[in-house]
C-alpha cells in the first residue's frame, strides 16, 4: 500500500510528473532509433553482424551499452560511447594542462568551453570509429557469403549518418538532464542495459529448462544464479555508497550575540572515490587491441590479439585487474585532495581531535585514504571480472555480462542517484521519500560521467 501512496504522490507533484512524462518520451524516441536501419543494409547482412557479435564477447559488451543498435547496423550503432570517451580525455587534459584548468576554474563560462571542447573531439572520434564500423560490418557480411557493397561515398555518407546519430543521442541525453529526471547521457547507457536483460534472462532460463539441457536440475541452477546475482548486486550498492567518516570539531566563535561553531561533524571519505571511471578507463584501454586488429580483420589471429581479445581468457582479466586497481588509486589521488580539505578546515576554524592543523592533517587523511582505497580498489576489480567467472561456470554469455562489470555498477550508480532526486521532490513537496529507512545516497563525485 505504501508504493502505491508514492506513485499517487509522485503523480500529484506536477513538476516531477512533467519530467517523468518528458523523460520516458525521450527514451522512446532513442529506443525506436535503434531500430532504425543503415541505408542499404540489408536483413541478411544485419544477420551477418548479429552472428558476428554473439560470438565475440567484446562486441557484446559494445552492444550492451548502444542497447542492441549495435548489432542491428542502426543509426545509432556507436551509441554515446564516444561522448563519453571525449569526456575522459577532456577530464584528464584538466588535470595536467595549465589552461585547462584555468578554463575549469572560470566557472560557468569556462565549462561552457570545456563542453564545446567536448563535442568537437567527439565528432573527431566518430569520424574515425564510423569508417570502423562499416569495415568491421563489410568484412563480416563477406565471410558470411554475402556481398555488401561499399565504395568509398557509400563509407564516407554512412559515416555522417552514424556520427550524427550518436550526436542526436547526446542531445538526448542533455535534454533529459534539463527538462526530465537524472543524468540524461547515464541513463541514456540505463536503458541500453536494461533493454538487453530481459533477452539474456529469458535465454538463460530456457537454456536451464530440463528439455534443453538434459539435467534434472537445470532450474535449481537457474535459482542459483539469480540469487547470485541479487548478492553481487547488494555488493555494488554497498561499495557505491560505502564511506568511512573522519570526525571534525569546531572551534567555537562568538560574533555579535551569535556563537557559531563548537559542534563535531564528519568528513565523509568514500570507499570508492573514483566511482565507475576506473573500469571505463581500462576498458577503453582494453578495447585497444581489437580495434587495432581491424574488428576481426587482419592481424587478429596473432597470439597477442588474440590474448586480449579473449574477455574470457587469463591475460585480458589479469591485466584489466591490475588496471582497475591502478587507475583507482590514480583517479582517487586526482578527485580527493587533502591538501584542500585541511585547508577548508582551517579556514573555517576546524580540526580533526588529535591531530595538529596544516601537514599533520593532510598526512592523516591521505593515510586513511590510503587504507580505505585498497579495498575498495579491489572489490572494485572483482566487481569488474565476475563475468568471466560467471562465464566459467557454464552461464551464458549474455546474461554474464549482469554479473558484474561497467554495466552493474553504472546500473545501480544511475539507479541510486535517479531515485536519489526524486526523493528530493517528495521531500521538498512535504511527502514521505522512497526509503523508510533514511535517505537514499547518490554517487560520489567521482562518478561515470
Amino acid at each position: 500500500m505504501r508504493f502505491v501512496q508514492t506513485i499517487k504522490n509522485i503523480w500529484t507533484i506536477e513538476e516531477l510528473r512533467k519530467r517523468l512524462l518528458v523523460t520516458m518520451l525521450l527514451v522512446l524516441i532513442y529506443r525506436l532509433g535503434c531500430y532504425v536501419v543503415l541505408p542499404g543494409i540489408s536483413i541478411e547482412d544485419i544477420k551477418a553482424l548479429t552472428d558476428f557479435t554473439n560470438k565475440s564477447g567484446l562486441m557484446q559488451l559494445l552492444d550492451m551499452f548502444s542497447g542492441g543498435a549495435f548489432s542491428q547496423a542502426s543509426i545509432f550503432a556507436l551509441g554515446i560511447m564516444p561522448y563519453i570517451t571525449a569526456s575522459i580525455v577532456i577530464q584528464l587534459l584538466g588535470m595536467v594542462l595549465p589552461s585547462f584548468q584555468k578554463m575549469q576554474r572560470e566557472g560557468e563560462s569556462g565549462h561552457q568551453k570545456l563542453n564545446q571542447y567536448t563535442r568537437y573531439l567527439t565528432v573527431f572520434i566518430l569520424l574515425l570509429q564510423g569508417p570502423a564500423y562499416l569495415i568491421n560490418l563489410r568484412f563480416q557480411v563477406a565471410a558470411a557469403g554475402q556481398s555488401a557493397a561499399m565504395g568509398g561515398w557509400t563509407i564516407a555518407y554512412l559515416t555522417v549518418i552514424l556520427a550524427a546519430g550518436s550526436m542526436f543521442i547526446m542531445w538526448l541525453g542533455e535534454r533529459i538532464t534539463d527538462r526530465g529526471i537524472g543524468n540524461g547521457i547515464s541513463f541514456i547507457i540505463l536503458i541500453g542495459i536494461i533493454a538487453r536483460l530481459p533477452e539474456a534472462l529469458f535465454y538463460e532460463f530456457v537454456s536451464r529448462l530440463p528439455g534443453e539441457t538434459g539435467s534434472q536440475g537445470g532450474l535449481v541452477m537457474f535459482l542459483v544464479e539469480i540469487i547470485l546475482l541479487f548478492a553481487v548486486t547488494v555488493g555494488a550498492v554497498l561499495l557505491v555508497q560505502g564511506t568511512r567518516k573522519v570526525p571534525v570539531q569546531y572551534a567555537k566563535r562568538i560574533v555579535g550575540n551569535r556563537q557559531y561553531g563548537g559542534a563535531r561533524q564528519y568528513i565523509p571519505l568514500k570507499v570508492n572515490a573514483a566511482g565507475v571511471m576506473p573500469i571505463i578507463f581500462a576498458q577503453a584501454i582494453m578495447f585497444v587491441p581489437i580495434t587495432l586488429s581491424g574488428f576481426g580483420g587482419e592481424g587478429s589471429g596473432s597470439s597477442f590479439f588474440a590474448a586480449f581479445s579473449d574477455i574470457n581468457g587469463f591475460w585480458y582479466n589479469a591485466v584489466y585487474f591490475v588496471m582497475i586497481v591502478a587507475f583507482t588509486y590514480f583517479y582517487t589521488a586526482v578527485t580527493v585532495r587533502p591538501a584542500q580539505i585541511a585547508e577548508r578546515l582551517k579556514s573555517n576554524n576546524g580540526f580533526i581531535p588529535g591531530v595538529k592543523p596544516g601537514q599533520k592533517t593532510i598526512d592523516y587523511l591521505d593515510s586513511i585514504l590510503s587504507r580505505i582505497t585498497l579495498p575498495g580498489s579491489l572489490f572494485l576489480g572483482i566487481v569488474a571480472i565476475l563475468p568471466a567467472f560467471a562465464r566459467f561456470f557454464g552461464i551464458s554469455q549474455n546474461f554474464a555480462q549482469f554479473f558484474g562489470g561497467t554495466s552493474l555498477l553504472i546500473l545501480v550508480g544511475v539507479v541510486l542517484d535517479t531515485l536519489q532526486q526524486i526523493e528530493s521532490h517528495l521531500v521538498m513537496h512535504h511527502y514521505d521519500g522512497l526509503m523508510q529507512g533514511g535517505k537514499i545516497k547518490g554517487r560520489t563525485t567521482g562518478s561515470a560521467y
